[in-house]
């Protein structure tokens, strides 16, 4: 087993490496980089990412004249003084030839070295700190609120298969998967968030502004009232796919030839399907949830706090790519990677602990 874990670790670097080569190359050479959105700042010709969602252009304004303070082929550049383009230019890094400045983000990766936003005025892992708690929030409720309902739904399809009950709610979790999840979260924007119904739930923030001076339950309170929505909009577009493989595995263990004895036996139907079928119908479950709850946290959160307006690693991604802050956007893209490829690797491992019949080292011998 240590062979094949040393092997699965040593196979994440150069996967890791192409997917860091081939964005990195996609990018760097499409237009409209961090120079020419500074350029098209200082022209007054592009109106700002903040501005559009909302926020305030003081600190754009600010970073705009550091960045004049401290630092040609774009065409928004004519008409502007051909010294500052080019201090501009070496402030961002675009001076030196582009294998220069990819082999400098690899030495910088590597050592987990991933520098300062170009529009924020902070370091990385500083931003990735501040945001983490609201993506963590959505990642963690849903994934675990998503296996609540749909495994208790899937046992009860397995054991009702074929009925009436089993057929209308396999259409209802299909119908409700086939629904992109943005859409239910603008359902419940409008219906619930003062869209043009009801203002019951906030639209903004993990929580209130007053959340420090409220007491234990009231902040439990104030937590709950606001990840309401988002949440709710991410299990529905989310906890089809655990129902359906939850009752297609137990109806598969239910058919085999240890569940025929214990009935033989005399036990309980309740008996054989809680001690003994649902163990092992599980399995699949326990040693997935790692990578569950990574593909929930770092995929299906961006849209979803960008409706809600919730300040987390997918609205600053989001931001990033708008504004072309590329040390943004490939360090978070280097942490989501390296986070999933080393999760499947633990996912693996959770599959050989909990079922010791599982060996991942003889299937590729």
């Amino acid at each position: 087993m240590i062979h094949y874990i040393l092997k699965r670790l040593l196979l994440v670097i150069p996967t890791l490496l192409v997917i860091l080569t081939i964005n990195f190359f996609v990018i760097q050479l499409c237009p409209g980089g961090p120079v020419e959105q500074m350029l098209a700042r200082i022209q007054g010709t592009e109106r700002s990412v903040l501005e559009r969602t909302g926020g305030s252009t003081q600190d754009e304004i600010r970073v705009v004249q550091s960045s004049l303070d401290n630092m040609g082929s774009y065409r928004g550049a004519d008409g502007l003084d051909p010294e500052l383009v080019d201090r501009i230019r070496k402030f961002y890094g675009f001076d030196r030839p582009i294998l220069e400045r990819y082999w400098n983000m690899l030495a910088d990766f590597a050592r987990f070295r991933f520098g300062d936003s170009l529009f924020r005025d902070k370091s990385i892992l500083e931003l990735v700190r501040e945001k983490l708690p609201v993506s963590l929030s959505l990642g963690l409720w849903t994934t675990l609120i998503s296996y609540v309902i749909s495994i208790p739904l899937g046992i009860r399809k397995s054991i009702r298969a074929g009925t009436p009950f089993d057929a209308w709610t396999s259409f209802a979790v299909v119908a409700a998967s086939a629904v992109p999840t943005f859409l239910f979260a603008i359902a419940l924007v409008i219906l619930f968030a003062g869209g043009s119904y009801w203002n019951v739930f906030p639209l903004r923030g993990l929580v209130s502004p007053d959340f420090e001076s409220l007491d234990t339950m009231g902040k439990i309170a104030d937590y709950a009232w606001h990840m309401a929505l988002p949440v709710l909009s991410m299990v529905i577009g989310s906890f089809a796919g655990t129902t359906l493989l939850t009752r297609n595995c137990f109806l598969d263990e239910i058919g085999r030839q240890y569940v025929v004895a214990a009935r033989a036996r005399g036990l309980t139907e309740s008996r054989v399907l809680y001690g003994h079928v649902f163990r092992n119908a599980m399995l699949i479950f326990i040693a997935g949830f790692p990578g569950a709850f990574i593909g929930m946290f770092f995929t299906g959160s961006l849209l979803i706090e960008v409706i809600f307006s919730l300040d987390g690693l997918g609205q600053m991604g989001f931001e990033a790519t708008m504004q072309r802050d590329y040390p943004l956007m490939f360090a978070t893209l280097y942490i989501s990677t390296l986070l999933g490829l080393v999760v499947k690797v633990v996912s693996d491992l959770t599959y050989s602990l909990v079922d010791p019949r599982i060996d991942f080292q003889s299937v590729n011998q």
